[in-house]
C-alpha cells in the first residue's frame, strides 16, 4: 500500500473508532459528567492542534512571499487576489441562502412540545451564562466593530504582536509587500527569494511528518466529542435541527461548490475532493479551518494539483475570510431559534439574516465555535430590523444557549465544508496562476 493511502486509511480508522470509543464512553461516564474526558481533548490537543498550531504563522508568512515572488508581475497579483475574493463572497452568498431557504421550508423550530421547548429554554440560559462575557462583547462590537477589527488587523502597528496572537491578516498584507518588494529589487532581492524558497520546502517537510500524527489526535478529539455530547443529541429535540445543518452542509459541499469547480475548471471534482481527502478529514477531527491550514496546503500542492503560487496565497487567506459552512450554519441556526420562540420572520428580516450572516462569518477566525460568537451579530440584527414593527417579539440572546451543547458536532462538519471551499478556491485560481506560463496561456486561451 502506498504512504499516501495508509495515511488516509489510518485516519479514517481513527475517525470510526473516535466515534465508537467516543459514543461508549457517553454512555459509561460522560452523560453523567462530561469533564471526566477532558483528558482526550487534552492530549489530542498536544499531539496534533497544538503543532498544526505551531506551523501557522511561520507558513502563512512564508507561502504568502513565495506566491508573490512566483507571479512576477504584479498585475497578476491583482488578478488572482480580486478572483479570490469574488470566488469566496459568492460561495458564501451561495450557501447562506441556500441554508435559509433549508430552514424557512423544513421548520425545524416549529412544532416541538411546549415542554421540551421551555426545558430548551432554560438550559440555553444557563449554557449562555456560561460564556456571556464572550456573547456580550460581541453584541457591543456589532458588525461594524467586527470589520474595524478586520481594518485593524491589516494594517497592523506591531507584526511580532500579530504573529504572536495567532492573526494571520497582517501576516498576509505584510508578506504581500515584502514578496511585491524583494520581486522589484532584481538581482538584489534573488538571494532572498531563493531562501524563502528553500524554507517553505523545508516547512513543507516538517507539515509532512506532523501529519502522520492525525490519525491519533483525530481518534482523541472524536472520541473527546462523541463522549461529551453522545450520538443520541442528533434524535433528541435538536435533532431536526442538527440533521437539517448537516444536510445543507453536504448539499453544499456535496453539489454546490462541485459544480462551480466544474463550470470553471472542466475537472472532475470528486476526483480533487478525494485527492483534498486527508485535509478534509484532518479538518473534521481538529474541527480548525487554521490548524487545518499547514495540511490543506502540503495536500493541495502534492496530491490535489494546485500550483504552488494559488496554493500558497488563496489557501491562506481562504483559511482567514472563507467561511461557507459557517455562513450557512449561522443562517439555519437563527432561523431556528426564532421560530421555536414563536417569531415569525418576514422576507426582509431573512434578507437580513442572509446579508449579515455572510459579512459576520468574514469575520469570523477560523478556530472553534466562532460561529457561535459572531451569531450574535446576526441575531442583534434582526431583532433591530423587528424593533421597527410595532409590538413585535424579539428574541433573547440567551437563546444561543440552546443550542450550545450540540455546537460541537456541527462545527465539525462546517470546518470541513469550510476546507473544501478553500480547497475548491485554489484549484480554481490555478488557471490563473499556473507554475509555467505554457500553463497559463493554455488557461486563459
Amino acid at each position: 500500500m502506498k504512504r499516501g493511502n495508509l495515511l488516509t486509511a489510518l485516519i479514517l480508522f481513527g475517525l470510526v473508532a473516535g466515534v465508537g470509543y467516543g459514543e461508549w464512553l457517553y454512555h459509561a461516564t460522560g452523560a453523567a459528567e462530561p469533564e471526566a474526558l477532558d483528558w482526550l481533548y487534552n492530549v489530542g490537543n498536544l499531539i496534533l492542534i497544538r503543532p498544526l498550531m505551531l506551523m501557522i504563522i511561520p507558513l502563512i508568512f512564508v507561502s504568502v512571499v513565495v506566491a508573490v515572488t512566483s507571479l512576477g508581475d504584479p498585475t497578476k497579483l491583482g488578478l488572482v487576489g480580486g478572483s479570490t475574493i469574488l470566488y469566496y463572497l459568492s460561495t458564501m452568498l451561495l450557501a447562506v441562502v441556500l441554508g435559509a431557504v433549508l430552514v424557512t421550508t423544513f421548520e425545524p423550530g416549529v412544532g416541538l412540545d411546549p415542554d421540551v421547548v421551555e426545558q430548551l429554554r432554560e438550559r440555553g440560559e444557563q449554557d449562555y451564562r456560561e460564556r456571556a462575557d464572550l456573547f456580550e462583547e460581541a453584541e457591543e462590537m456589532g458588525l461594524g466593530g467586527v470589520w474595524m477589527n478586520i481594518l485593524e488587523q491589516l494594517i497592523p502597528t506591531n507584526l511580532v504582536h500579530e504573529m504572536s496572537q495567532t492573526r494571520p491578516l497582517g501576516v498576509i498584507v505584510f508578506a504581500l509587500l515584502f514578496g511585491l518588494a524583494l520581486a522589484a529589487t532584481g538581482e538584489k532581492g534573488k538571494p532572498a527569494i531563493a531562501f524563502f524558497d528553500a524554507a517553505f520546502a523545508g516547512l513543507m517537510k516538517l507539515i509532512l511528518w506532523i501529519i502522520w500524527l492525525t490519525p491519533i489526535g483525530v481518534f482523541l478529539l472524536v472520541a473527546w466529542t462523541v463522549g461529551t455530547i453522545g450520538l443520541v443529541a442528533l434524535v433528541g429535540p435538536l435533532g431536526k435541527y442538527m440533521i437539517l445543518v448537516i444536510v445543507g452542509l453536504a448539499i453544499h459541499g456535496g453539489i454546490v461548490l462541485p459544480a462551480v469547480l466544474y463550470l470553471l475548471t472542466r475537472k472532475n471534482p470528486y476526483r480533487f475532493m478525494w485527492q483534498m481527502r486527508k485535509a478534509l478529514m484532518t479538518a473534521f477531527g481538529t474541527d480548525s479551518s487554521a490548524a487545518t491550514l499547514p495540511v490543506t496546503i502540503q495536500t493541495a500542492e502534492m496530491e490535489g494539483g494546485c500550483s504552488k503560487k494559488s496554493a500558497n496565497f488563496v489557501l491562506p487567506l481562504g483559511a482567514t475570510i472563507n467561511m461557507d459552512g459557517t455562513a450557512l450554519y449561522e443562517a439555519v441556526a437563527v432561523v431556528f431559534l426564532f421560530q421555536l420562540f414563536g417569531i415569525e420572520l418576514s422576507f426582509a428580516e431573512l434578507v437580513v439574516v442572509v446579508i449579515t450572516a455572510t459579512l459576520a462569518a468574514v469575520g469570523a477566525a477560523g478556530i472553534p465555535s466562532a460561529g457561535l460568537v459572531t451569531m450574535v451579530i446576526v441575531v442583534t440584527a434582526v431583532n433591530t430590523s423587528l424593533a421597527g414593527q410595532p409590538d413585535a417579539p424579539q428574541l433573547p440572546l440567551a437563546a444561543i444557549g440552546i443550542i450550545i451543547g450540540v455546537d460541537r458536532i456541527l462545527d465539525m462538519c462546517r470546518t470541513t465544508v469550510n476546507v473544501w471551499g478553500d480547497a475548491a478556491g485554489a484549484k480554481i485560481m490555478t488557471r490563473l496562476a499556473p507554475d509555467t506560463e505554457e500553463e497559463l496561456e493554455e488557461a486563459l486561451g
